[in-house]
C-alpha cells in the first residue's frame, strides 16, 4: 500500500484463492445437471484438437473417435472418458491447477485453427471445476498423444491441495473420475444419466455413449444443407423434438455465415389457444451443445411461441455457458432472426397465398404482438395482415380501402365475428357495405396500434354509430304540435320520460331499412377504453354513455307515437330499448326475465 495524499490510500485487492471453489460449486452454474454437459464437451475439445494435427500430421486409430460415460455403482463413481489429444503433466498444471485458465485460445494460436466445421468449444476452464458440485473427490487420468512422456494422474478432493504423479496409462486421452457426493447419487442411474445427455449433447458431433450404448444422434438436421432436405425430413426431425405436439404449420431454415454464424430451424406450431406465447420452446445451443430453452435475449418475445433450435457459436455466453450475455452482438443477431421470419412470412404470402391464409389464424397472434412491439418488423408485415370480410374470404387493410375509397375513404368498418352485432351488420350488407371480421381479443389493441401508425386510416365497429350511409334522407318528422315540435322531438322526450337512464342518448332517425326498430350505438373510443379497463382488470368508472337511435320508418315505433293509452304506450317504448340492447349487448337475468314476460303481454293484446 502506498499513501499519495494526506487521507488518501492507494493498494490492491485481495483475493483469497480459497474460497473460489465453494463459489463455482454454489453459485456458479444455475443446474447442477449442467457438470455433464461441461465435462463431455471437454472430451468433444480433445478429439477436435485431435482432428486438427491430423490434418497436417497422420494419427493412427482415428477410426472411432468416441466419449465414453460410465458408472461403477458399487465404487460411486462416474468416468467421463475421451480418446483426444490428451494432455502433459505440464499442461495439468497449467490448464487445470490455474482456476479459469483455457487451453483453446493457446491452441488455436498454435496450430493456426481457422475450420469453422470444427470450432473448438473451450477446453478445460472453469467448465472442469462443475465436477466439484456433485464430487467430494475428482480424478484426472491423461495421456498426451503429442509427447512420449508417461501419462500423469492428477487428484483433488476440492480444497487448495492436489496430487499429480505418473500414472501407467497406455492409451491416449483422458479420463475424468468423479466420486460422487452422497447429495449426487442421482447421477449414478442410466436413466438420469441419459436423459441429461440426451439434454446437453444430444446433437454434439462425437459419438457419445453410456455404459457402452450410443446415446445421441451427432448430426442435426440444421446442420444440413436445406437443398438437399425434403418436407418430411423437417417434420420427422420435429417430431423426434416435440413427440406429444401436432405437426407445424411450416418452418425456416436458418444458415448464415456472415456477419456472424447461425444455423437452425425454427417451427411455426399450431396453436390450441389464441394467445399461448408461454409454450414455445426454441433451444438455443453454441457449436452443437445445448445451452438453454430460456433465449429470452436472442428471441424476441413475441417469437416465443416458435418451436425449434438455434446454434450460434458466436454468442457470448457467461463462464457458466448457461445464459447469454447482455452485449450488443446478441441484439444484432435477434435482429436478423427477426428479419428472417418477415421474410419467410412476406414470402409465404406472395407465393403461397392459399396456404398463408389457412396458417393465419394460428399464426396472427403473433404477427400483430410483434407489429406493435417491434417497428421494423411492423414495417415488414404490415401489408400481410389479413382479415376475414363481410364479402367473404381474406383481404388486406389496403385492398379493403382501395375498393371502399369512393363510399368511405380512409375509413374502416369492422364487427366481432359471431352473434354480437348481426343485426348491424344486416343493414350493412343490405346496402352492399364491406366490412372486416375481428375474432380476437387482441384486435382491440391492435386497431388502436395501427391508428396510432397510420393517422390518416379511422377505424369504426360498426355499433360505434349510424353511418349515413344506412340513412334515409328522404324521411324526416314534418308534424308540428302547437308546442312547435315535431313527432321526433316527442319521442324523444317521451322515451327520456319513460327509460329514465341518465347515461342514455336519444336519437330518432330514418333508417332505409324499416326492420329495425332501434338501435344501440356507443362511441369507438370511450367503448375501446372500457374493454382495456376490463382487460386490464382495472376499475376505471368510465362512463357508460351509450346513444338509443330509434327507426321513425319501423311500423313498431309508428305504432308507438299512434297509441292513446300512455301505459301501454311505455310498455312498448321499454320494450323497443330492451330490443336494441339485446342485439347489442344482450339481456341477462332480471332483465331478460322482464323482457320475456313484457313479450308475452303484448303479444297477448294482438288483436
Amino acid at each position: 500500500m502506498t499513501v499519495e495524499a494526506p487521507g488518501k490510500e492507494l493498494g490492491q485487492l485481495s483475493i483469497h484463492a480459497e474460497n473460489i471453489l465453494p463459489i463455482i460449486k454454489k453459485w456458479l452454474y444455475s443446474d447442477k445437471d449442467i457438470f455433464l454437459r461441461e465435462l463431455v464437451s471437454n472430451g468433444v475439445d480433445a478429439i477436435t484438437k485431435l482432428k486438427h494435427v491430423a490434418l497436417t500430421s497422420p494419427v493412427s486409430d482415428m477410426e472411432r473417435l468416441s466419449i465414453a460415460v460410465s458408472v461403477d455403482a458399487e465404487a460411486k463413481t462416474l468416468t467421463i472418458a475421451d480418446n483426444g489429444i490428451g494432455m502433459t503433466a505440464g499442461e495439468i498444471r497449467q490448464y487445470i491447477n490455474t482456476v479459469a485458465f483455457s487451453g483453446a485460445t493457446e491452441f488455436v494460436k498454435r496450430y493456426q485453427v481457422n475450420e469453422e466445421q470444427n470450432q473448438i468449444i473451450g477446453h478445460f476452464g472453469l467448465g472442469f471445476y462443475s465436477a466439484f458440485m456433485v464430487a467430494d473427490r475428482v480424478e484426472i487420468r491423461s495421456k498426451s498423444y503429442l509427447s512420449d512422456e508417461p501419462a500423469s494422474h492428477w487428484e483433488c478432493e476440492g480444497g487448495l491441495s492436489f496430487s499429480l504423479e505418473p500414472t501407467d496409462k497406455a492409451d491416449r486421452g483422458t479420463e475424468v473420475i468423479l466420486h460422487l457426493s452422497a447429495d449426487a447419487h442421482e447421477f449414478l442411474e442410466e436413466a438420469r444419466l441419459r436423459h441429461v445427455l440426451k439434454k446437453y449433447c444430444n446433437f454434439l458431433p462425437v459419438e457419445i455413449t453410456l455404459n457402452g450404448q450410443v446415446v445421441n444422434e451427432q448430426s442435426p438436421l440444421w446442420t444440413k444443407a436445406p437443398t438437399g432436405l425434403k418436407d418430411e425430413d423437417y417434420l420427422d426431425f420435429f417430431r423426434k423434438a416435440y413427440p406429444f405436439e401436432e405437426d407445424p404449420l411450416f418452418w425456416i431454415h436458418l444458415n448464415v455465415d456472415y456477419p456472424f454464424r447461425l444455423q437452425g430451424i425454427l417451427y411455426f406450431p399450431k396453436l390450441k389457444h389464441e394467445v399461448d406465447v408461454s409454450k414455445g420452446q426454441i433451444q438455443l445451443y453454441c457449436n452443437q451443445v445445448f445451452v438453454s430453452d430460456q433465449s429470452q435475449e436472442l428471441i424476441p418475445r413475441y417469437l416465443t411461441i416458435l418451436k425449434g433450435m438455434i446454434d450460434c457459436p458466436d454468442i457470448p455466453l457467461n463462464v457458466s455457458r448457461s445464459m447469454l450475455q447482455n452485449d450488443p452482438y446478441v441484439r444484432k443477431i435477434s435482429g436478423h432472426i427477426t428479419k428472417k421470419v418477415a421474410d419467410r412470412l412476406v414470402q409465404l404470402f406472395k407465393n403461397q397465398r392459399e396456404d398463408f391464409e389457412r396458417y393465419w389464424e394460428d399464426i396472427h397472434p403473433f404477427v400483430k404482438f410483434g407489429m406493435m412491439e417491434d417497428d421494423k418488423f411492423h414495417d415488414a408485415c404490415r401489408n400481410i395482415v389479413l382479415y376475414e370480410t363481410t364479402n367473404g374470404g381474406h383481404t388486406t387493410v389496403a385492398d379493403y380501402l382501395e375498393r371502399n375509397k369512393d363510399r368511405h375513404p380512409n375509413q374502416v368498418f369492422y364487427a366481432e365475428a359471431g352473434e354480437g352485432q348481426a343485426t348491424y351488420l344486416d343493414l350493412f350488407k343490405a346496402e352492399e357495405m364491406e366490412a372486416l371480421l375481428t375474432r380476437s381479443v387482441l384486435d382491440s389493441h391492435f386497431i388502436s396500434f395501427l391508428e396510432s401508425k397510420h393517422h390518416d386510416v379511422k377505424w369504426s365497429r360498426v355499433d360505434s354509430a349510424v353511418t349515413d350511409h344506412l340513412v334515409d334522407k328522404d324521411s324526416d318528422a314534418k308534424l308540428i304540435d302547437a308546442e312547435g315540435k315535431t313527432s321526433d322531438d316527442r319521442l324523444k322526450d317521451f322515451l327520456a320520460e319513460t327509460l329514465k337512464t341518465d347515461e342514455l342518448e336519444i336519437q330518432v332517425q330514418g333508417l332505409k331499412s324499416a326492420e329495425v326498430s332501434g338501435l344501440i350505438t356507443q362511441g369507438e373510443q370511450e367503448r375501446r377504453l372500457k374493454e382495456m379497463s376490463a382487460l386490464w382488470q382495472k376499475d376505471l368508472k368510465l362512463p357508460d354513455r351509450k346513444t338509443l337511435v330509434v327507426n321513425r320508418n319501423n311500423p313498431l315505433v309508428q305504432k308507438l307515437l299512434s297509441l292513446k293509452d300512455p301505459d301501454k304506450a311505455r310498455e312498448l317504448g321499454a320494450h323497443i330499448y330492451d330490443l336494441a340492447r339485446l342485439a347489442h349487448d344482450g339481456l341477462k337475468g332480471d332483465e331478460l326475465a322482464r323482457f320475456i314476460a313484457r313479450s308475452n303481454r303484448l303479444l297477448s293484446g294482438l288483436e
